[in-house]
């Protein structure tokens, strides 16, 4: 999409619109940790100058979502295991306070949790792992919003991105993703109850489990990085 067919863009800059794309992109699983982001591709794609490409660039980098090298260029971050910590660190104290919190939700925000656990449920089924998992991250994104406030909405936004960027270190993205579905649909159920301490004991259970699997994986992707090739016969 070029910056002219963007809609509703007027209340971004050039730059933000494309450091919002390129963002939503890598929350979709489009663009995984160490591929190349060559600012004139992307000038091109956008419709825009180099210059306003690198200005987006370097908002992503401030974001923890690209890596910019001198002389290098950029590229999708690869995240490490202290980054995964802080970011379910981040997760605990958000997800879980908005939990507590969603009594003061609106009928549609509540409508909203509901129809996106019913989506990644649907993605489950059609073996669409890649769609499952954005649509999994959609529904935590959702679970922030019952807490009401524009700030952490906007901040657990970016989180959820650099989320994406962990979950690619899985080996295994169906048996990673299936397991989380069921969950989400019960944490919604809670919540659409009122039983929210039910809802945040079974939300705190689901994260530590995911933060024990993401960081099992970087490690695992770590060694395999380090091991000598094997000579061939």
């Amino acid at each position: 999409m070029t910056i002219s067919e963007a809609p509703d863009r007027s209340p971004l800059s050039a730059a933000e619109f494309v450091q919002s794309d390129l963002r939503r992109e890598i929350t979709e699983g489009r663009l995984v940790p160490g591929e190349r982001l060559v600012d004139s591709s992307l000038a091109d794609r956008y419709g825009v100058s180099r210059n306003t490409v690198r200005d987006a660039l370097r908002l992503l980098t401030s974001d923890g979502l690209v890596a910019s090298i001198r002389n290098a260029g950029s590229s999708v971050r690869s995240l490490e295991v202290e980054d995964v910590r802080d970011i379910y660190t981040a997760r605990r104290l958000v997800e879980g306070a908005a939990v507590i919190q969603s009594a003061r939700a609106t009928e549609e925000q509540l409508a909203h949790l509901d129809a996106v656990a019913n989506a990644t449920e649907r993605f489950i089924i059609e073996r669409n792992w890649n769609d499952a998992g954005t649509s999994s991250l959609a529904f935590h994104q959702a679970l922030v919003q019952l807490a009401n406030s524009t700030r952490v909405n906007a901040f657990f936004e970016n989180l959820v991105a650099q989320l994406r960027l962990a979950f690619a270190f899985m080996p295994d993205e169906r048996r990673f993703q299936r397991q989380w579905s069921a969950r989400d649909r019960e944490i919604a159920d809670r919540i659409l109850s009122g039983q929210r301490d039910e809802a945040d004991a079974l939300l705190m259970r689901y994260l530590n489990e995911s933060e024990a699997m993401v960081l099992d994986g970087i490690r695992q992707a770590a060694r395999a990085s380090q091991q000598p090739l094997a000579l061939s016969p």
